[in-house]
Parts: structure tokens; C-alpha cells; sequence
């Protein structure tokens, strides 16, 4: 593990935050391995929205077999030519895949320091690529910790404009059981977020 300075250490709250993006860029990503969903059956949480429905995920998580959920993933997101939802920036703000949104994105990537893992093969507009990059600003992994005001800035460029209808699409999926809960807690993360950036005036 790499070792912080004392002003680049992460506070409570923002490792969380960081957590959670994570969390959901893991199971957004792909088709989720059995490590991951038996990591899932052994979550506990509390009464708050997120938290039931984190007990949902694990519950399911626990009833339902791995061919099951692997498959709902790939009828939601990939399918035969495509899938009911395409968790793409620009294909929600255009309709069309790798477009402006993309090169806007990947202009700013460039600027902060991010570069593509050689082994995604996915635009780097993907749903779980800009939570891996909003959980990267906030822990420092870009070079330097970013500020609430800078986390803000690309937050509101590239998540704020569609991430909500996303997340209320895999929420209401005609397919989804297993992802239907994810779905809430990504929505309901994306409030809380959205809400916590809106009243910070600092960075």
C-alpha cells in the first residue's frame, strides 16, 4: 500500500465515498465473479434507503445461482447486437456512442493525468469507468488528492447531466431483479452526492 503525507490523508467520510463508488463501478463493470457476489451475501448494513437496499442486494445475492445473475447482467447491458440499457454518457445525452461526451471526457482525462488500463475495451464514457475515476479523485490517485470543488466540477461535466436516468432505468429494468436494487442505491448515492456537492461553497 502506498503511503500518504499527512495533507493527502483521506478523512472518514471521503473514504466512504470513495467506497461507494467503487463498490458500484465493481458490479457495474461486467458480469459479476462468484468472489464478488460471496462477497455480497455477507453485507450488513443499516435502516437508511441505501442500507435496505444493500440488504436486498445481499439477499438475493444469496438466493439467486451465479449463471442466474451473470446472466441478467449480460440481457440488461450487452444482448444480442445490445442490451435493454447502454450505460454510456454519450449515448444518453445523444444517442449515439462515442460521441462529443466521449471526447470531452477524454479531453479532460487527459488533462487530469488518467490513463486507460490496457485491458478495458470499453469507451471510457462507461458508467463504471467515471465512478472508478470519481473514486480516484477523491483518494488522490490522479497525481494529487483533488478538492471538493474540483470532485464537483467533474461530477456535474460528466455524471450529473444523466447519471440519475441511468440508475432509475436499471431501478425499473423489465429484466433486472438482481440489478434493480443497485440501481437504488446508485440513485440514491447520486442524490446524496449531487445534495452534499450543492451545499459545499469551498474548493
Amino acid at each position: 500500500m502506498v503511503s500518504q503525507t499527512a495533507e493527502n490523508l483521506i478523512n472518514n467520510e471521503d473514504q466512504l465515498r470513495a467506497d461507494m463508488y467503487s463498490f458500484l463501478a465493481n458490479l457495474l463493470r461486467a458480469e459479476p465473479s462468484s468472489e464478488l457476489v460471496n462477497q455480497l451475501t455477507k453485507l450488513e448494513s443499516d435502516d437508511s434507503p441505501i442500507g435496505k437496499s444493500i440488504k436486498t442486494l445481499s439477499k438475493l445475492a444469496s438466493s439467486l445461482d451465479l449463471p442466474t445473475i451473470r446472466d441478467e447482467y449480460v440481457r440488461i447491458f450487452i444482448g444480442v447486437g445490445r442490451g435493454e440499457i447502454l450505460p454510456f454518457a454519450s449515448y444518453y445525452l445523444t444517442g449515439f456512442l462515442k460521441d462529443k461526451p466521449l471526447a470531452k471526457l477524454r479531453s479532460d482525462m487527459k488533462e487530469i493525468g488518467i490513463e486507460l488500463a490496457e485491458n478495458v475495451k470499453e469507451p471510457e464514457d462507461h458508467i463504471a469507468s467515471l465512478f472508478d475515476m470519481m473514486s480516484g479523485l477523491i483518494l488522490g490517485k490522479f497525481s494529487k488528492k483533488f478538492s471538493i470543488g474540483e470532485q464537483r466540477d467533474f461530477f456535474n461535466k460528466h455524471l450529473a447531466p444523466w447519471v440519475d436516468l441511468l440508475m432509475r432505468d436499471i431501478e425499473s429494468s423489465r429484466i433486472a431483479v438482481f440489478y434493480s436494487p443497485i440501481g437504488t442505491i446508485g440513485r440514491e448515492f447520486m442524490e446524496i452526492e449531487r445534495s452534499s456537492f450543492s451545499m459545499d461553497v469551498t474548493g
